[in-house]
């Protein structure tokens, strides 16, 4: 099989005056499948208010990097973050006190990446890409995609840090497992980003629930369930409890809802409420989407309060707090 070659650039540049004023309610935005018009200028953006890894995508994209680029240096930002113990270095470990990471890309083509369960490497984004650009597969595991990786290059990291091993004793004591809530047990970076030349490239990094079972994957690496994108559409990306993402196919159920006609915010919270019917009013996890079509208008909706996400457009960097789809 023919290799698709590499098309990313190292891009250098930083957007001027980045704004982060009070958080804000998402909106409605009306759309429609027919006739679409692409947005004029990049838009960026991303779950949490992980404000540096989207000014780091906005930065790119401001430079003229591609839409897929410009969200593995988002995901970047927050793979190097040690304080940030769901994402690459210094995430929490599985039961065994291991950090293991899974990572998703997807262009605007149509192709797409994902490694799982991978040890000793922070950059799983970009490896993802590696995965999609430099093999005939979409997806490598554990040791195979450490072995990839170091093939290529990439640095042998000890991802479990000194506070993250403190953390990992403590809950060794009782060896209880609950997901907590908006607790960063859980909180995976997604990112997607609509470039000048109006294509939709996004990517999700994490290291998955804290003192999960080895082994364990959830949705941020499985194409179309915490990823997915549709170049004449729009794309999607989750975070919250993977498995819950998994049942539903959530990203790829709102770029389709969205190609059905409606807005990139009625679609993610009818993919909240296909969870809730399943589950019940009384859920006590969290899910949460954000959506961008290729207006680059932009919906979020989550099961609990207390999720935001970035969003960046015309030099500001905004947090936005999205209003809660059931009660707490």
């Amino acid at each position: 099989m023919k290799r698709r070659s590499f098309l990313g650039k190292t891009l250098a540049g930083s957007v001027a005056a980045l704004l982060i004023p009070k958080a804000i309610s998402a909106q409605d935005t009306p759309f429609s499948n027919k006739n679409i018009k692409t947005a004029k200028g990049p838009v960026s953006i991303c779950t949490w208010q992980f404000t540096k890894a989207n000014a780091a995508a906005a930065a790119a994209l401001e430079s003229g990097s591609d839409a897929l680029s410009a969200s593995i240096k988002a995901a970047e930002v927050e793979e190097l973050n040690e304080k940030n113990t769901t994402v690459g270095y210094g995430g929490a470990p599985d039961r065994e006190g291991n950090v293991t990471l899974d990572a998703s890309v997807m262009d605007h083509l149509g192709n797409c990446g994902s490694v799982v369960a991978v040890e000793n490497i922070v950059h799983v984004a970009a490896l993802a890409r590696d995965v999609m650009e430099k093999t005939p597969h979409v997806m490598l595991a554990g040791e195979g995609a450490e072995l990839f990786a170091k093939s290529l290059g990439y640095k042998h990291t000890e991802l479990l840090t000194e506070e993250s091993k403190k953390s990992w004793e403590e809950w060794a004591k009782n060896s209880k497992y609950k997901p907590i809530i908006n607790i960063e047990n859980h909180d995976t970076i997604g990112v997607l980003c609509l470039d000048k030349e109006g294509n939709i490239g996004g990517a999700c990094s994490t290291s998955g629930l804290g003192y999960k079972m080895k082994g364990r994957v959830g949705d941020s690496p499985i194409i179309g369930s915490g990823l997915f994108i549709d170049n004449t559409i729009g794309g999607a990306v989750a975070t919250g409890m993977g498995e819950e993402v998994v049942k539903t196919v959530g990203s790829f159920l709102i770029v389709e809802l969205m190609r059905q006609g409606r807005s990139p915010q009625k679609a993610c919270d009818e993919a909240i409420n296909r969870i809730i019917e399943k589950q019940g009013v009384d859920v006590d996890f969290q899910v949460a989407y954000i959506a961008i079509d290729k207006q680059g208008n932009v919906g979020s909706s989550c099961i609990h309060k207390g999720f935001t996400y970035m969003h960046y457009q015309n030099g500001i960097n905004q947090n936005f707090e999205v209003n809660k789809y059931i009660n707490s």
